[in-house]
């Protein structure tokens, strides 16, 4: 850019053209519009598989990828979902735009899903549920839509850790947010206690978040008498919960017992807001499909909240996509289908299960003093190790087994053929 610049003054200098001067002039001032714009960090999980690539050892493990792999480490398409693409191609279905709030059918059945084919919010039809770009489209339009008309306290708070989106979201929107304890680092377990503490102390009318099952990026998930006492405090204290559901039949591997804390919460009669996500579930990572739902008490209420939410998307992202939400709407609604994708999911969850058991066998078998017992006590995807930043590096530097400097896995990464391999080296910077 700077030789282009001299070049053309020294032929204005020539020309002595005023009309080229300015055409230069506007042309300097087009080059620094976007100089003051700062260098963002780099993503850490993003940074982790690249080191991971370019590392020639044969052993190598990467435990830092939050997607499903098979015992094979490769990216998994489940069966059900390979049988809805088939019927949807013999379908030769066109591309027209979606409705702005994506396909009552759609939304009908991922609202069937989380709060239960017999929920009085299906029946009294008190939800506002829309289609969302995954996950985080669902949280990133349930918290604009706070900023926008929610007339209460305008305060997220997390717990301690959380998913690294969740306060990005806030930021992104101006949202003041601040953390309550979730995560116990003397038991590796949940704080019930310290949560039930800093839950009493929120003011009233804030939003709290909560991870439904599976929390990224402990794995420690309350039991039900927790969510039970959570709800207690929750509802004496007039707060408004929000669900983070990434991984609904991904914990237990059972679809109505990863959504125990949701229907409790429903039940006891909290207006919560949900969002969902189907990108682990069912594999869709790259289809986004997902939903967001805002219950609202009564159906005139939802029928206004629903005509604000679509504002919003309309001049968001105008549409959701089609593919990935006919691919979950097909599975949801055809029968044989869904029992597939049940066992599917189930296969998927018993994988990780036993990854766990596996991993925790290896670490104790090998005789290191230390308890292992939270690596089998935690579920779903991630698990918290209790891994000092220090222990983590020589995990690297010495195994080439890569993962967050937090000590968090992706149990996923793991696999009957390198668990004996990451138990041994876990061991040797442990013990």
């Amino acid at each position: 850019m700077t030789q282009v610049l001299k070049k053309l003054t020294i032929q204005v200098l020539k020309n002595n053209n005023v009309e080229n001067i300015f055409s230069v002039t506007a042309l300097r001032a087009n080059s620094t519009w976007w100089s003051n714009v700062q260098m963002g960090p780099p993503d850490v999980i993003l940074g982790i598989t690249e080191a991971y690539k370019k590392d020639g050892h044969s052993n190598k493990v990467n435990l830092g990828v939050g997607a499903y792999r098979d015992d094979e480490g490769k990216p998994y398409v489940l069966p059900s979902v390979r049988k809805a693409e088939e019927i949807l191609h013999k379908k030769a279905l066109n591309h027209e735009y979606a409705p702005i709030a994506g396909e009552a059918t759609y939304t009908d059945a991922v609202a069937k899903l989380a709060f239960g084919d017999d929920s009085p919010v299906i029946k009294e039809k008190t939800n506002c549920t829309v289609q969302t770009l995954s996950g985080t489209g669902a949280l990133r339009l349930g918290l604009e839509f706070v900023t926008k008309h929610y007339s209460k306290n305008k305060e997220v708070w997390l717990p301690t850790p959380t998913w690294g989106n969740h306060p990005q979201i806030c930021n992104m929107l101006s949202l003041p947010h601040k953390k309550y304890r979730y995560f116990d680092p003397k038991t590796n377990g949940f704080d019930l206690q310290g949560a039930l503490e800093d839950i009493c102390k929120i003011p009233e009318g804030s939003i709290i978040l909560l991870h439904a099952c599976a929390h990224n990026p402990t794995g420690v998930d309350p039991r039900p008498s927790d969510w039970e006492q959570l709800s207690a405090v929750i509802k004496e204290k007039k707060l408004l919960p929000f669900f983070d559901m990434a991984y609904q039949g991904f914990a237990t591997g059972n679809v109505d017992n990863d959504a125990f804390a949701v229907r409790y919460f429903v039940k006891e009669g909290h207006q919560v807001m949900l969002a969902q996500s189907f990108a682990k579930n069912m594999g869709l990572y790259g289809e986004r499909a997902g939903a967001l739902t805002i219950l609202c008490g009564d159906a005139e209420s939802a029928a206004k909240v629903m005509s604000q939410v679509k504002i919003m998307v309309r001049t968001m992202y105008s549409n959701p996509p089609l593919y990935g939400s006919r691919l979950v709407q097909e599975i949801l609604t055809t029968p044989d289908l869904k029992k597939q994708w049940l066992a599917d999911v189930k296969q998927m969850a018993d994988r990780i299960i036993s990854m766990r058991t596996q991993l925790r066998a290896g670490i104790e078998g090998a005789g290191n003093p230390r308890p292992w017992n939270h690596i089998t006590d935690q579920i779903g995807m991630f698990c918290f190790t209790g891994l000092k930043p220090e222990q983590v590096e020589r995990l690297t530097k010495e195994f080439h087994i890569y993962l967050t400097k937090d000590g968090r896995i992706s149990v996923a990464g793991i696999s009957s053929k390198n668990v004996n391999y990451v138990a041994e080296a876990i061991h040797k910077v442990t013990a």
